[in-house]
């Protein structure tokens, strides 16, 4: 955790961007398995932690900007507690860590709420159906009215701040991307032909509990690489097949990292998967290049867009122009995702406040498919974390659909296209920050090109 004064700091530049009213802040419940008392690693709520610190269940953060008072209402440990997890400091003791001075129950917190009910309520959106009920009953409204009802005058202030970065933030972050890197490393050098997904993931796993840290989100590992979020760890590794990983670290202070890289089950990848593998890092490169304060990351997106069209236009499996193909949005058959979002104590920044308001300040995002999914649209600015994760997948049900509708067919050479419809599918992901006007990727050197990632896979094979 940071100081008490990094905490009361956060509260205070948060008043001056919520006009009056009451502003609440709910922590995270428990979420159970399978009965109440058994659950899964507790996650505390970004915004909350961010400006209340306190890391457990239940609580709930008050600010009273009419009268300029911050509070802290939950609950003190009992005997009962106290057996099952020895002593613990009352919730008195840990509200003064943050610099928080007024505490009470959530029985005073109803009292106090009922009391101010004339005033405006601030509340972010919520994405727990345990906090929805719970608030609810505390502002005697139905789930429906809490599930449409929050503030985007809050959500917009909070926005402000946890979208720009502090200098001990970035360290933070930095430390959760190195601990990504010697994930990502572990099963680069050990990967071998014959292995399952699972012992795969269970190196990452390894990895994170040996640096106190947890998961920033599950674990994506798959020689199926055209499925985007594919969470399945059954597959044989076989040769002639690549394998995508996608994991990032969550260190003990609730800072992401999220990295992705993409490698043969070989020691070296073959001629094919060599040509498309440079054709995403020279796009990876393009888009490094023209990172900075100033542009816009929606100009990013399409400049990258454009890059990894010339490469495959490069191939054959692209005709025409180049700008009039990413104008109509030929990428997305190969590219049916964003180049990136925002990162920081959430993998994706603060997604339950929406994209609109985080990624785009407000701006509408585009239909277009593909570009629909860019989560990170506005202007770059100092302070921001981001992910860059180009990406070309062949994923031969949409290949189909295209095919079948004649979908910017004028563009795609479907002939050569469907030589590609066992190929699976690759990304490669890193972390950046904007720093003094320029990018900067976080952590220290991963391997990217061939070269280095064959360097790093024959380790593997080394005995």
């Amino acid at each position: 955790m940071f100081s008490k004064e990094t905490y009361i700091e956060r509260r205070k530049k948060l008043k001056s961007g919520v006009k009056s009213g009451i502003i609440l802040i709910t922590g995270n419940p428990e979420s159970s398995t399978d009965y109440p008392d058994n659950t899964y690693y507790f996650a505390q709520d970004g915004t909350f932690r961010y400006y209340f610190g306190i890391d457990r269940a239940d609580m709930f953060g008050v600010i009273d900007l009419d009268n300029d008072k911050d509070y802290i209402f939950g609950y003190d440990y009992t005997i009962s507690d106290v057996i099952w997890m020895g002593v613990q400091p009352t919730l008195k003791e840990e509200a003064v860590e943050f610099g928080i001075e007024h505490t009470g129950s959530c029985e005073d917190l109803k009292l106090f709420l009922d009391k101010n009910s004339a005033k405006q309520i601030h509340f972010q959106p919520q994405y727990r159906g345990k906090n929805i009920i719970a608030l609810g009953e505390l502002l005697n409204k139905t789930p429906k009215d809490i599930k449409n009802g929050g503030s985007d005058e809050l959500c917009y202030a909070v926005a402000s701040q946890r979208n720009f970065k502090s200098a001990e933030e970035i360290e933070k972050i930095e430390e959760a991307v190195n601990v990504t890197r010697a994930m990502h490393l572990k099963v680069m050098q050990t990967t071998k032909v014959g292995m399952k997904e699972y012992e795969v993931v269970s190196n990452i796993q390894q990895v994170l509990i040996a640096n106190h840290c947890t998961d920033s989100f599950p674990t994506i590992c798959s020689t199926n690489g055209q499925t985007l979020h594919n969470h399945y760890y059954g597959n044989t590794l076989e040769s002639g097949r690549m394998l995508l990983v996608d994991c990032g670290a969550k260190s003990a202070e609730g800072y992401c990292g999220d990295m992705t890289t993409t490698f043969p089950v070989d020691a070296k990848f073959t001629p094919k998967q060599k040509e498309i593998y440079n054709v995403l890092i020279d796009a990876y490169d393009h888009t490094e290049s023209i990172l900075k304060a100033g542009i816009t990351y929606k100009e990013v997106h399409l400049s990258t867009c454009a890059k990894i069209v010339e490469g495959l236009k490069s191939l054959g499996l692209i005709v025409g122009n180049i700008d009039e193909a990413v104008k109509n949005g030929v990428q997305a058959l190969f590219m049916p995702h964003g180049l990136g979002h925002m990162m920081g104590m959430d993998v994706h920044d603060m997604e339950n406040f929406g994209e609109v308001i985080v990624g785009y300040n407000g701006e509408a995002k585009s239909t277009q498919f593909g570009l629909s999914s860019l989560r990170l649209g506005r202007v770059l600015e100092d302070g921001f974390v981001f992910t860059v994760e180009p990406g070309i997948y062949f994923i031969p049900d949409l290949i189909k659909k295209w095919k079948d509708e004649g979908t910017n067919s004028e563009f795609l050479n479907f002939d050569k296209i469907e030589e590609y419809l066992d190929f699976g599918g690759m990304r490669y992901e890193g972390d950046y920050v904007i720093e003094n006007g320029k990018s900067r990727r976080l952590g220290l050197k991963m391997p990217k090109t061939v070269e280095e990632v064959e360097l790093e896979r024959a380790k593997a094979y080394k005995n």
